[in-house]
């Protein structure tokens, strides 16, 4: 996919509605939220006519709420059902999808007939997601144990905005914390990208902060001014545990560019192998130079790679960052872009930094390939937070990581996500049903669950440049608003054995390899 700009119908019909967000030296950030005629924002004129018009019921309905499927999966799911049951969750998220465009769609019928949203939207969505269900249960059955009780997960809500607006504004945008999964930034906050880390001179005025309802963003999904806070407002939260006598304190370097290239897709060949649009967001995609949908190991094995040693061919993808000015990317009118409400211009990351580290309180054993991870939640703002973990900061602050917010960083300090993926391993499996049993997290103190041995951990550090006076965003499942909440990396280990060989050996004796 191409990167040429252009300004879509889209956005030439935008009705733009602006919210103050303050930028600290640069003066004020106007913060532009676009959304295509006919669906408004709460914060302006067309809605407050149509809240007139039509009630409140349209305003309130914003997003649809369905609980996860895959959460449901016996742990010990037979590896002969995985094929299908992938397939039947790709389709589960796919009505979902379906589903939420109608129901973007449907704010006039809805506000005029209480029961349109229950016989248009969720009826019709509970039957669906049923049938795919009953599918799961019957596949599992066919070579296992049948799973009990996964029909009571087929049933969906509508959240409204006064929901989210509720949950957007707990904890002052400070709720980064993660049980210090996010507290293990190893350049210790320190600007490695040849910044100033930007002092925040000048006006430290908070107005416009408190604007947030309605779903704004540039395609009326998202983001609003109440997903982004000052980071000079945050605390510092990062948390690091000490280490012990049989620490593993070295690191290795990856180093394996910023998508200079512009490999792109929609797919997501861990969580919906084989289904193109899997994600229904766009990727970047650094390294293994082969992976979509339809990748295989032997695909990952032998494709071309981006990382400068060619020894690591593994795969390292997350969503896309967009600003949204009111110009697109080529993708406007493609799968995981402007048909999935995923709508502005793609950044490419300033910086991108692959660092494995060890754990405090033991040695590492090596990771073996094809190991999958998957860090943080695409589905985080209807889920929960329970599994978000990627978290948002600036250049000269990153001892205050966001997980609920975006942040409004100073003049000359750049935009920051951080994933730490899980450092824990359970020894025998490479995934999982959910994707994500198979491995886990440390504890406070370092330590891995019974079971689960420590294995060198990727922390991955992403940098963008945002242009002043814009707004960005990840790229999200439509139902999930682009909320930061929602950001998530995937890995796919593909590291010959004797390159993994090294990086373990670094990492236990305490040296800094790349």
């Amino acid at each position: 996919m191409g990167r040429t700009r252009k300004r879509s119908t889209l956005a030439n019909r935008a009705i733009a509605a602006t919210a103050a967000l303050v930028l600290g030296g640069g003066g004020l950030l106007a913060a532009n939220f676009y959304a295509s005629a006919g669906e408004g924002w709460s914060g302006g004129q067309q809605d407050q006519q149509e809240q007139q018009q039509f009630g409140s019921v349209a305003l309130r309905a914003s997003t649809i709420d369905c609980p996860e499927v895959a959460d449901g999966l016996p742990q010990d799911m037979p590896d002969r059902a995985r094929g299908e049951v992938d397939l039947e969750l790709a389709r589960i998220d796919n009505r979902v999808t379906d589903a939420y465009q109608r129901l973007a769609q449907s704010r006039e019928q809805m506000a005029r007939d209480p029961s349109f949203a229950e016989n248009v939207i969720l009826g019709p969505l509970r039957s669906e997601r049923l049938a795919s269900i009953q599918r799961i249960a019957d596949a599992i059955d066919r070579v296992g144990q049948r799973p009990d009780g996964m029909e009571e997960l087929a049933p969906c809500t509508l959240r409204g905005d006064d929901e989210q607006q509720n949950q957007d504004g707990q904890d002052g945008g400070q709720d980064g914390q993660d049980g210090g999964q996010d507290g293990q930034d190893q350049d210790g906050g320190q600007d490695q990208d040849g910044q100033d880390g930007g002092q925040g001179q000048g006006d430290q005025d908070q107005g416009g902060q408190g604007e947030g309802r309605g779903n704004g963003g540039q395609a009326g999904n998202g983001p609003v001014a109440g997903d982004f806070v000052d980071i000079r407002t945050v605390q510092p939260d990062v948390r690091r545990p000490r280490a012990q006598g049989d620490a593993s304190t070295g690191s290795f370097v990856s180093q394996c560019g910023r998508n200079e290239n512009k490999k792109f897709n929609p797919d997501n060949v861990i969580v919906a192998p084989g289904v193109p649009n899997g994600a229904h967001h766009m990727h970047d995609y650094v390294g293994n130079q082969a992976t979509d949908a339809f990748s295989d190991n032997r695909d990952l094995a032998n494709g071309r790679t981006t990382c400068r040693n060619q020894g690591d061919r593994s795969t390292y993808y997350w969503p896309v960052l967009r600003v949204q000015n009111g110009q697109n990317d080529d993708d406007v009118n493609e799968d995981g872009g402007g048909k999935d409400r995923n709508v502005g211009r793609i950044l490419t990351p300033a910086a991108v930094t692959m660092n494995f580290v060890g754990s405090p309180v033991s040695k590492v054993t090596g990771m073996p390939r094809f190991l999958r991870i998957i860090t943080g939640d695409a589905k985080a703002f209807t889920n929960g937070d329970a599994n978000a973990n990627a978290s948002w900061s600036c250049t000269g602050f990153e001892d205050r990581q966001l997980k609920d917010k975006y942040p409004v960083c100073p003049q000359g300090s750049k935009v920051v996500r951080t994933f730490n993926f899980q450092s824990c391993w359970d020894g025998r499996n490479i995934d999982s049903a959910n994707h994500r049993t198979h491995v886990a997290f440390a504890d406070d103190d370092g330590r891995c669950p019974d079971g689960f041995r420590a294995i060198p951990q990727l922390v991955q550090r992403i940098v963008y440049d945002v242009p002043p006076r814009t707004v960005f965003a990840v790229d999200s499942f439509p139902e999930q608003l682009h909320k930061p909440i929602t950001d998530h990396g995937d890995f796919i280990n593909v590291f010959d054995s004797r390159l993994m060989d090294r990086m373990v050996d670094c990492i236990n004796t305490g040296r800094r390899c790349a």
